[in-house]
């Protein structure tokens, strides 16, 4: 009896198998390799409007990590450079000493500053640059 459902059931998988294929075989009409061009064009020209649109946001950054005076320890002063692909954007720098600490930010344009740069922020701003 057990092998009897057995085979009814193997028939069916292979019955089913048959569908299953005979589907991703046959191709509805106006579908098909003469429609890749224009789906390829069209997903060209959406990478491209991705592109344009990423060019704006901040994806190049650095953070250099340092001891900003000689009596405290632990590279607990910082300098992160955050930049778009052009390089405007900021450099953030947080100096720690012993009782206080100290945060400054800087703009940056073209991967300048008008600002005096201190070497550890140049250094972030270099890190970043592709």
């Amino acid at each position: 009896m057990l092998d009897v459902v057995a085979v009814v059931l193997a028939a069916l998988a292979c019955v089913l198998a048959g569908l299953a294929l005979r589907r991703t075989t046959s191709r509805p009409s106006g579908e098909g390799v003469d429609a890749l061009p224009e789906d390829v064009h069209g997903l060209r020209q959406e990478v491209a409007a991705l592109k344009a649109e990423n060019a704006d946001a901040l994806r190049h950054l650095s953070v250099v990590r340092y001891d900003a005076f000689g009596d405290v320890g632990g590279h607990l002063s910082w300098s992160l450079a955050l930049l778009d692909d052009a390089g405007h954007g900021t450099v953030l720098t947080s100096i720690h000493g012993r009782s206080e600490a100290r945060t400054y930010a800087k703009s940056v344009a073209g991967w300048t500053c008008e600002q005096q740069l201190s070497p550890e922020e140049l250094e972030a701003i270099e890190h970043a640059r592709p």
